[in-house]
């Protein structure tokens, strides 16, 4: 693998000058104005910016087999970003431009997971992928990596970096033997300008370090990454030194200089602003992994006392930012003398007809796919209440769950020990109607592509994550009115981080103060032994640290695989044909204010 990393960078340093070249000699020369007596040459660049694309193509929701709408609006896909970039183009000259992307590019819709695993783009003769088809045709000129982009493994990420006309940049993304980078840290285009010396214009690439921990499995031992400002002021000076007239961050990492709630990072995952704010030479940043809308954010740099401009166009191809870059040239080179962004809608346009045509045959094959019937539910199951009741819905994945355990585990040391098993509600608005049920219907319940894991616990290690868990809900006094809006998202953790645990009873008093909540806690009808021991079925996320919950990142893994939960789901299902609570769903917890029930 070194090897073909080496080989790989060795290929974009020539393809990042042929790109330079192409841009100095190809394109059409723009026309430097010229004001003042001095006859002062002025030039404006526009960078327009995507990020967490996440298989976003056409405004389409696979989950309800229908076109996207929201409240608020919105139109999502690269179709319609495709249709803003092209008129941005025309109005300020394609050479005048450059196209970014800030991460996370081939996760998070069916269509990304069929390119991936049911017709993967690995196998022999496999097809192009969905998203670099588009990229390419919208013609980006180089895109970050995002931490999702390692979901599938190493060699699905390799095999789509193959297939784009673009470089995947990643300066903080490093081979963890030799620490240099196993994908090009930077890309360099020059502009041509009539009558004055050329623009010449860095890209600096830089990706989360939360990878380490999300996709563990992945990369541990391959790579490594370390943290955005420690790169950025390794790589801004050496772009400035190769005479970058502009130097552009494109980071998957948001502005908040914070980590998600509970994960313990070694360093900052949301770090683009401490990056303006600390490495000098910086112009601008596009800024990803967030999923927040930010039409321009100023930031100061402490050294130089210079304004960075930073923008976050709204996820999954929702939002096109644009920087707006005036230089002057003036005693033998040019400077940036402004930058401005802003935020265009694709909600403000139709979908490109070339991307369309171009994508329609993917689309049809992954519609067909997800409409497919596995089976039948004899009544609705919903996640509506799932937060904060318990919800048969979420009791469906830690059946699936403990079954594929006890199959696995079965003639092991561990066949004889009980298991339990966790499941979040990922979803607030996840239904599976009564009737035929399909794959769309049991990936809407699921929507992450999340892996099994087998870890040891005792009693008194599975006392202590519920107490974690429980610090999700807000706490509310007895005699109180409940608003269930405002009961949960303690401290902004998000409901993914929270987890129901099943093959156990216990309460919830939400009277009491965070870490003294879990009341009544039983296993088979007696109170929990701390000292017993549990296989916990457990989705990969959480087995490698994230959302910090205690014990089960460091706990003995007994087994895991490569076959998503969704896809056990569904397999469960299928086999079943039938789904019925009645073979799956129990109600092992409820909420409490003093022992009192809640609902």
């Amino acid at each position: 693998m070194a090897l073909n990393r080496r080989k790989f960078l060795e290929k974009s340093a020539v393809t990042g000058a042929g790109v330079a070249l192409a841009g100095a000699v190809g394109a059409p020369a723009a026309q430097a104005a010229e004001v003042g007596k001095g006859r002062e040459k002025r030039y404006s660049l526009t960078v327009m910016g995507t990020t967490d694309l996440h298989g976003h193509v056409f405004n389409w929701d696979y989950f309800k087999d229908a076109e996207y709408k929201d409240t608020a609006g919105n139109a999502q896909g690269l179709s319609r970003i495709s249709t803003l970039v092209n008129q941005v183009r025309a109005e300020k000259g394609r050479c005048n431009t450059l196209l970014l992307d800030a991460g996370d590019t081939i996760q998070g819709t069916p269509l990304t997971y069929y390119y991936a695993k049911v017709d993967p783009i690995t196998a022999k003769g496999g097809p192009v992928h969905p998203m670099a088809a588009a990229m390419n045709a919208i013609g980006y000129d180089a895109v970050a990596l995002g931490n999702h982009e390692f979901n599938y493994g190493i060699e699905t990420l390799r095999k789509f970096e193959e297939q784009c006309d673009f470089p995947l940049l990643g300066a903080n993304a490093l081979d963890a033997k030799t620490l240099k980078p196993a994908f090009p840290p930077y890309f360099i285009k020059t502009f041509r300008v009539k009558g004055a010396p050329p623009v010449k214009v860095a890209v600096l690439g830089l990706t989360n370090p939360g990878i380490a921990i999300w996709d563990k499995a992945y990369v541990q031992g391959k790579l490594t990454f370390p943290g955005l400002e420690e790169q950025a002021a390794k790589w801004v000076p050496k772009l400035r030194s190769m005479g970058a007239d502009v130097v552009v961050v494109s980071a998957h990492s948001g502005s908040s200089g914070t980590s998600s709630y509970g994960d313990q990072l070694p360093y900052v995952e949301n770090s683009a602003a401490l990056v303006a704010q600390q490495v000098p030479g910086i112009d601008a940043i596009l800024v990803g992994h967030a999923h927040v809308e930010i039409p321009e954010l100023k930031v100061t740099n402490a050294r130089t006392g210079k304004t960075v401009v930073l923008s976050e166009p709204l996820a999954y191809a929702e939002r096109l930012s644009l920087f707006d870059i005036e230089l002057v040239f003036a005693k033998g080179r040019w400077s940036v003398e402004s930058v401005a962004s802003k935020v265009l809608n694709s909600n403000s346009v139709a979908d490109d007809p070339k991307i369309t045509k171009l994508l329609k045959a993917d689309h049809d094959v992954v519609v067909k796919y997800v409409n497919q019937v596995v089976g039948t539910a004899t009544e609705t199951l919903t996640t509506v209440e799932a937060r904060y009741k318990d919800a048969p819905i979420i009791d469906l994945i830690t059946k699936v769950q403990e079954d594929v355990v006890r199959a696995a585990l079965a003639g092991t040391e561990y066949a004889s020990l009980p298991v339990i098993a966790q499941a979040s509600p990922f979803s607030r608005t996840s239904e599976i109607p009564a009737g035929e049920v399909t794959i769309r219907d049991l990936s809407s319940l699921y929507v992450y592509d999340n892996t099994l894991v087998a870890k040891l616990l005792t009693g008194a290690q599975v006392r202590a994550y519920l107490e974690y868990s429980a610090e999700y809900f807000v706490r509310t006094a007895a005699g109180t009115a409940v608003d269930v809006e405002k009961l949960t998202n303690a401290n902004n953790r998000p409901d993914y981080n929270y987890d129901y645990v099943s093959g156990l009873s216990y309460d919830i008093d939400i009277a009491q103060a965070a870490g003294s909540r879990i009341k009544n806690l039983t296993w088979n009808g007696a109170a929990l032994d701390d000292a017993q021991k549990f296989v916990f079925a457990v989705n990969n996320y959480r087995a490698n640290g994230g959302g910090a919950f205690p014990h089960v990142a460091s706990a003995t893994e007994l087994w895991s695989e490569s076959t998503e939960i969704r896809t056990r789901i569904a397999e469960w299902v299928t086999a079943k044909g039938v789904l019925d609570p009645k073979d799956f769903a129990s109600v092992d917890w409820k909420l409490t204010r003093d022992g009192t029930p809640v609902f």
